[in-house]
């Protein structure tokens, strides 16, 4: 047999930043897919509404709600998944955020928050679950939601951007360092999609054809256009890919700004 499986029965994931958005969509798709998914947010009342979607497709959801920059917190989160499924077979680093600061005017306080928020919780995540992967010698995956904004130069920020790089590089030395215990470790760049984040700039007809005018297929992404890479890299049909950056970004990157 040549087409490997796309299913995700017997898995556990974790999602960060599950309640809105990118992590919410997800969440759902992995469920969809066959998985059981904890899913972690600041915000516990969000995370209700998603792990009734996920129930409801016959899955089990812990809710677990957490602040994904405090080293504490991700390691009792961490416990209480295992604790609740014995397992811990894929893990989305979605939680992130943006203050739209220009470079002379970002604060120290700004840096801080974007980079404990964008960077540091995705290490510290890694770093727990990657232990429990290693010990339990599970066939790991680990997704890490950059952006395009890592690769090209773009105004949505410096603080924000050297968050995405740093992203896409520690992706690179994770899978290096982790790869002979089974890890697989990958990361997702997104261009534009249609969330509830970006709804207000989306309604900005000049912004949007700005968008438009660097990206070949001219027109912004749909939430369902992430998912399936998302599952696809969670999945057995890529068992061989780890290190890489999948840019699912309507070709923006293609054009080598």
């Amino acid at each position: 047999m040549y087409l490997p499986s796309f299913q995700l029965e017997g898995k556990v994931a974790i999602v960060t930043g599950a309640g809105r958005g990118i992590g919410r969509a997800i969440a759902i798709g992995l469920a969809q897919a066959g998985a059981d998914v904890a899913i972690l947010s600041r915000t516990e009342e969000d995370l209700q509404e998603v792990a009734g979607q996920i129930r409801t497709l016959g899955r089990r959801a812990l809710i677990v709600k957490t602040d994904v920059a405090n080293r504490s917190d991700v390691q009792q989160a961490v416990e209480k998944v295992y604790e609740e499924f014995s397992q811990i077979d894929i893990l989305i680093n979605n939680a992130g955020m943006n203050i739209r600061s220009k470079a002379l005017e970002v604060t120290d306080e700004e840096w801080q928050t974007i980079m404990d928020t964008n960077l540091k919780s995705a290490f510290m995540f890694s770093q727990e679950v990657g232990k429990v992967m290693k010990e339990t010698a599970t066939r790991g995956r680990i997704v890490n939601i950059a952006s395009v904004a890592g690769h090209v130069a773009l105004r949505t920020g410096v603080v924000y951007a050297a968050s995405k790089a740093a992203i896409i590089q520690m992706t690179k030395v994770l899978s290096l360092e982790w790869g002979q215990y089974g890890i697989n470790v990958n990361s997702i760049g997104p261009w534009y999609f249609r969330t509830t984040l970006t709804e207000k700039l989306l309604q900005d007809e000049s912004y949007v054809n700005e968008i438009l005018s660097v990206t070949p297929l001219k027109r912004v992404g749909e939430l369902p256009e992430l998912v399936g890479p998302a599952v696809f890299l969670c999945s057995e049909a890529a068992s061989y890919i780890t290190g890489q950056t999948l840019y699912v970004d309507g070709g923006m990157t293609i054009q080598g700004f």
